[in-house]
């Protein structure tokens, strides 16, 4: 892959407009710990900053995809009363950063997503999770609540019965049945996962740049009532004609050819 670099915990790598962020902390099954985080946020805001970049995989190096928090870095340890100052300061910005992205985003679940993995993985637009890889949210195991827009994320996706066995009950979901159940895209053999997602996200890099604006208003949609979305469409429509790619697409369609997007 071309333009590869690497920080202490997040490998980073670009390829055909499509931007790789790979989790690298394999010996803890790349929990996000502070460091991690650290530089996950910095990696992916380089990617969003980068315009060769149209498309992003969020992955996992190793047998993990991420396992949630690291609680031995004392994530969950406030003192006094309040919020948890780690989820205000850190993890929810991060999960409110995936969701607002510009540009469209694809899980490749390697392994095992559990606690806040499991919300890095649907803060994504597609999913991709590999056969042996499995869903958790075992918050109740250690007494704690689940995060990272969990509670917000689970309903939506498989509906209130669903989520609340999931997070009341905590136990694993395989791949398999996430995806029958439409928490993911795809289920695929193992060896295939990254390629699966890249395959998605090569798609997405060479299309439009109205992709973007596209997973943001179904992100919106989830919340918005009916009129405010269809003037949210109006405005999204009028930012999307106006940019090189539907001049193209217009084009392409009249003279019965492929488009071909820039991005632009």
């Amino acid at each position: 892959m071309d333009g590869a670099q690497a920080a202490s915990k997040v490998k980073t790598s670009i390829e055909n407009g499509v931007g790789v962020l790979t989790l690298s902390d394999p010996s803890t099954l790349n929990a996000a710990g502070m460091e991690l985080m650290a530089d996950l946020v910095a990696a992916f805001q380089a990617l969003e900053d980068d315009d060769t970049v149209r498309a992003i995989v969020l992955t996992g190096e190793g047998r993990g995809f991420c396992s949630g928090a690291n609680l031995s870095g004392g994530r969950t340890s406030d003192s006094g009363k309040g919020p948890n100052q780690a989820l205000l300061k850190v993890y929810n910005p991060f999960v409110t950063q995936l969701r607002r992205s510009k540009k469209p985003l694809v899980a490749a679940v390697n392994g095992v997503a559990a606690g806040v993995g499991v919300s890095l993985a649907l803060a994504c637009d597609l999913a991709v999770a590999a056969e042996s890889a499995y869903f958790l949210l075992a918050f109740r195991r250690i007494g704690l609540v689940p995060d990272g827009g969990a509670t917000w994320l689970l309903p939506r996706l498989v509906g209130k019965a669903r989520a609340m066995e999931l997070m009341l009950l905590g136990e694993k979901l395989p791949a398999k049945t996430a995806a029958e159940w439409g928490l993911i895209n795809k289920c695929v053999p193992d060896a295939e996962v990254l390629p699966a997602a890249m395959a998605y996200a090569k798609a997405l890099a060479e299309g439009p740049a109205s992709l973007g604006m596209t997973r943001n208003l179904v992100w919106d949609a989830l919340d918005a009532p009916w009129h405010l979305q269809l003037e949210a469409e109006a405005y999204s429509q009028g930012d999307a004609g106006r940019t090189e790619d539907a001049r193209e697409g217009v084009m392409a369609f009249i003279q019965k050819r492929p488009a071909k997007f820039t991005g632009r």
